[in-house]
């Protein structure tokens, strides 16, 4: 979901509508929804090429949706490469027509991707090319310059780093539906210090298959073309797992916040951070601030008042492949999968089915 500057609220699904993705709009704030368009992949474009399984078939997936600027975006896959769509947006419930959808080009088999418009309606897109379920990740982006205007996403794609996350990589607190490098954007449109300022944050594999994953951020003032080097959000010392990351730029004042799954708490040795007495099986949500442009990170925030384990769910994807996060007005606002029960209320109880929670968190300046 996204809004605009007018108040609308869009929003993306999956749905068996003829192999299209759905655009659905709100102007009461998420009070009622109307659907206003189905986006198809354009006739002829590729489908999934190699061995790799996450999110690459026939039919569309992964669709993701911004706003701003006086426009709307959609990326999605489309069965192998990114396909992207906007329509312009002149006020509350004024919607044009979606563009001819284009395939992005450099994009075949790269998945989970995510979009974002700048200050002066440029288009960025971000996804991972994995060689293998387990490792090889490399993240790349896509700009179009103009945003709803003629130029489009160029003819190649730009690298920015390699992750060693593969597309289904398996770590303990993840076992049965594993972890992506989940890259995702926030583009600073505030006029401030830093706007113009694009931020990108990933997952990091410190050595591949070692499970020591590391939640990282990068930053680019010239549209992609260059990237900052990668600051480490998460701030403990241990080699657990840090995953499923999502970021979120307060409009307000620049300032970015950053959330993921953590396993640090969980050493197998007992106390508030195990449940099962098996390391890094465990997990618990955290994050951290900027308020320097994405140079440094507060010092982390544990959010998540337990601690989870998505294996005993039962339900065969664990805590999902998303997280979610918006942040305005010096407050962060993340929804989260829970099993804890620290609320007392789940209910299927404590460490069965996932429940979503979430918070109200204020910035934190260090």
């Amino acid at each position: 979901m996204s809004f605009d500057e007018f108040g609308n609220l869009f929003l993306t699904y999956l749905f068996n509508v003829g192999n299209t993705v759905p655009i659905a709009l709100s102007t009461d704030g998420g009070l009622s929804f109307n659907s206003i368009a189905n986006i198809a992949k354009p006739a002829g474009s590729k489908t999934q090429t190699s061995s790799e399984r996450r999110g690459l078939f026939r039919f569309v997936d992964q669709p993701t949706i911004a706003a701003g600027k006086g426009e709307v975006w959609v990326v999605f896959n489309g069965g192998g490469p990114i396909v992207a769509a906007g329509a312009p947006v002149t006020g509350l419930g004024e919607v044009g027509s979606f563009i001819a959808p284009e395939v992005v080009a450099g994009t075949n088999n790269c998945t989970y991707g995510d979009v974002a418009i700048g200050p002066n309606g440029q288009v960025m897109q971000v996804c991972s090319l994995t060689e293998s379920g387990q490792g090889g990740g490399k993240i790349y982006v896509n700009v179009d310059p103009d945003g709803l205007g003629p130029a489009g996403f160029g003819d190649h794609s730009i690298f920015v780093v390699d992750t060693h996350v593969g597309g289904f990589d398996f770590i303990p607190a993840q076992p049965d539906r594993s972890v992506d490098a989940e890259p995702g954007l926030a583009w600073d449109r505030t006029g401030g210090p830093h706007n113009g300022r694009v931020y990108l944050v990933y997952t990091l594999e410190q050595k591949n298959e070692s499970d020591n994953t590391d939640i990282y951020v990068r930053y680019s003032d010239d549209d992609g073309a260059i990237w900052s080097a990668g600051v480490r959000v998460n701030d403990d010392n241990t080699k657990n797992s840090q995953f499923l990351p999502k970021i979120s730029l307060d409009p307000t004042t620049g300032n970015i916040a950053v959330i993921w799954y953590d396993a640090r708490d969980d050493l197998g040795t007992g106390g508030a951070g195990d449940t099962d007495g098996i390391p890094n099986t465990d997990a618990q949500l955290w994050g951290a601030f900027s308020t320097d442009g994405g140079q440094t990170f507060t010092k982390n925030i544990q959010i998540s008042a337990g601690t989870s384990n998505s294996h005993d769910a039962q339900n065969g994807i664990d805590y999902g492949d998303y997280s979610g996060l918006s942040f305005y007005g010096g407050i962060a606002h993340p929804a989260w999968s829970d099993n804890s029960n620290s609320t007392g209320n789940n209910p299927d109880g404590t460490l069965h089915q996932l429940d979503i929670y979430s918070a109200s968190v204020p910035v934190r300046w260090r």
